[in-house]
């Protein structure tokens, strides 16, 4: 019962020390933050300035709430992390909601903000002229299947080595997803941030394939790590003495001769 109760996460709605009212607030202001500066980057037209613009937003978030919620800001990331057993059903849920929230809010102070001529440009995702809604699908897919991979290695707890770049890394990703995204869906990447657009500016087009996409992407991305890929374990340290060079790999203690 008791593990029933941890899965779930029904003990986290009463407990104070789970900190979980503050990571919906670090949630919602994460995705608010992606949403206005990501989608605010839109006009200037330029793939390469629009991927900068969102992997660099995401890594900001992350470093500034990363600590407080884990630094999600994806509904993707949220069910990738909650399939593997990585966040309690009801954290994850809420998670979502508050990012959803978080997003329309961005997008919204974006609009208001915006000069009438820049409403065309406010991040509303859609598909590039020849796309299907199945390729679409498909691109989705794999912009959050990569995404929910690099996010569990990067913040593996057996590779500590790697936690402190943690956010540069996951933005990297980001940023890598928008230049093969942006040309072909508009890079939705991540359900709440579509949404926020979408629910701002009252296009709705195809919207289902930018959450069953990034969604079954990030679970498949977080299932393949933790049981094809991952984590990372004691006996893959071999791997670890060959990359740091030929002579350490070769040489081991008992072949050394004190003489």
């Amino acid at each position: 019962m008791e593990n029933l109760k941890a899965t779930v996460g029904t003990n986290e709605l009463t407990d104070t020390k789970a900190g979980l009212y503050r990571a919906l607030l670090a949630e919602f202001l994460g995705t608010m933050l992606l949403n206005f500066f990501g989608c605010g980057s839109v006009i200037t037209a330029n793939v390469v300035a629009i991927s900068l613009a969102f992997g660099l937003t995401v890594a900001a978030a992350i470093q500034g709430v990363g600590h407080i919620s884990g630094g999600h800001v994806n509904p993707a990331v949220t069910f990738g992390l909650m399939i593997v057993g990585k966040v309690p059903i009801i954290r994850g849920l809420l998670y979502v909601l508050a990012q959803c929230v978080g997003a329309i809010a961005g997008s919204g102070a974006l609009r208001a903000l915006s000069p009438e001529r820049m409403e065309a440009a406010l991040g509303v995702v859609q598909l590039s002229e020849g796309v299907t809604a199945v390729q679409g699908f498909g691109i989705e897919f794999f912009l959050a299947f990569i995404l929910v991979l690099v996010v569990c290695g990067a913040c593996d707890a057996a590779k500590p080595h790697s936690r402190g770049m943690a956010p540069l890394i996951i933005g990297l990703a980001v940023t890598v997803g928008h230049l093969v995204g942006v040309p072909r869906t508009g890079a939705g990447m991540n359900p709440a941030r579509s949404l926020g657009s979408a629910a701002v500016m009252g296009a709705f087009d195809n919207h289902w394939l930018y959450w069953v996409g990034p969604i079954l992407g990030g679970m498949a991305g977080g299932l393949v790590y933790e049981h094809a890929v991952g984590p990372a374990k004691e006996q893959e340290e071999q791997y670890t003495t060959v990359a740091r060079g030929p002579l350490e790999s070769l040489t081991s203690k008992k072949d050394v001769n004190p003489a």
